[in-house]
């Protein structure tokens, strides 16, 4: 089941860190996201993905690397 607060506690953690780009829900009850910053920043939060926030249960965290592109901030979608 899926629910607004995982995404909300994801873009409070890419703000803290300094994280831009975007996190969503899929219809599969997958959380889908996009992530670009500073790499050391962006480890960081990596690593507090992959427990998310209190209550919340990660199952797998898959990372990608893709094309760069221009983000200058981080929505909820």
């Amino acid at each position: 089941m899926q629910g607004v607060f995982f995404r909300i506690a994801t873009k409070s953690m890419a703000d803290r860190f300094g994280v831009h780009g975007w996190v969503k829900n899929l219809p599969n009850g997958d959380v889908e996201g996009v992530a670009s910053g500073d790499a050391m920043n962006l480890n960081v939060f990596l690593e507090w993905l992959k427990q998310g926030p209190e209550m919340a249960r990660v199952l797998k965290l898959e990372v990608k690397e893709l094309e760069w592109e221009e983000l200058d901030r981080f929505e909820v979608r």
